[in-house]
């Protein structure tokens, strides 16, 4: 029988995980057209993809979590969507684990794996592993989750003015996760060393779209999502983890649904806050990775395709987990 501690110590304990550097990664902002993108990558490579998306990941929700339609989803085999419950809580060190799991899983069948997703962090500590941070508290986390953003941003600028000043003041879920760290050890995050290992995955693609048509592109899929049937679909949702109540859009369509805003004023405010959204997945990757970019608007989705396969096939074969059989 195979040590299953052993076997979980060599997700947990190595700092960087090597084979995690055969995987190819497209990554970038939301709406940009990633998972069609993979899905057809990955069906001319006969390779599988792992999606790196922190809501998509939750069982449910898909309109509002823009998951890949079932069309997409058969063009290749899909790893890490719709597999948690959403009363579950989920962070980057959970989703290192499961995500390298499956790369593993791909590389041990002879086939390639792809990284396809736009949150930043769950992406690089894919890359790069994690510092040794806490985890979270629940009742810390709840009594955090009943306070305001501006609230929470006052905390944490009170505790570690530093660090407040580096984080988006809508990023909620960044602000939480700072302040919990301040008050689970009583240390400022702006003095906790990063521990990221120095190594990046270099091996793939930071695809994005010019800020005119990737906002267009997000308004029409905010369109489509009521057209769909969102708010049917988050009326029926049972209890969520505090995480999962980060969706973009939750919280305005259950304003919607008690009353306290339009249907119009409700979908303008989610495309308002995923074009924001984009912005900063944009900022991150264009600091936080040194993947190849390639700008979508300046090809057709084929010549994209063929892009990505002359780039993959040019590189060394280490890198692949196909073999020549």
């Amino acid at each position: 029988m195979p040590d299953v501690d052993l076997s979980l110590r060599r997700f947990t304990e190595t700092p960087y995980n090597l084979f995690v550097l055969r995987a190819f990664f497209i990554v970038g902002p939301t709406a940009a057209g990633k998972s069609e993108l993979a899905a057809d990558v990955a069906r001319e490579m006969r390779a599988e993809v792992v999606s790196a998306d922190a809501f998509q990941i939750y069982r449910g929700l898909n309109l509002l979590t823009a998951k890949p339609d079932a069309a997409t989803l058969a063009k290749a085999p899909h790893h890490l969507i719709g597999t948690t419950p959403l009363h579950q809580e989920m962070n980057a060190g959970k989703f290192r684990l499961a995500a390298s799991r499956a790369i593993d899983q791909i590389h041990s069948r002879g086939s390639p794996a792809i990284v396809a997703g736009g949150s930043g962090l769950y992406i690089k500590a894919l890359t790069h592993g994690l510092a040794g941070l806490p985890q979270a508290d629940p009742k810390l986390r709840a009594k955090l989750n009943a306070l305001s953003t501006d609230a929470l941003r006052s905390q944490l600028a009170d505790l570690d003015p530093k660090t407040v000043r580096k984080i988006d003041a809508k990023n909620r879920r960044r602000l939480m996760r700072a302040l919990e760290i301040c008050l689970t050890t009583g240390k400022r995050p702006s003095e906790q060393r990063t521990q990221w290992n120095t190594i990046a995955a270099t091996n793939g693609v930071f695809v994005f779209r010019d800020r005119e048509e990737l906002y267009e592109r997000i308004n029409r899929r905010v369109e489509a999502m009521f057209e769909n049937g969102v708010i049917e679909e988050v009326q029926a949702a049972g209890a969520l983890s505090s995480t999962a109540l980060q969706m973009i859009g939750l919280r305005e369509i259950r304003e919607l649904l008690a009353g306290k805003m339009s249907i119009l004023q409700c979908v303008a405010a989610i495309q308002q806050a995923t074009r924001r959204y984009a912005k900063r997945q944009l900022t991150w990757f264009r600091r936080q990775t040194n993947l190849e970019p390639l700008n979508l608007s300046l090809l057709s989705h084929n010549e994209a395709v063929k892009w990505i396969l002359l780039r993959k096939h040019s590189e060394p074969r280490k890198l692949s987990g196909h073999r020549d059989d």
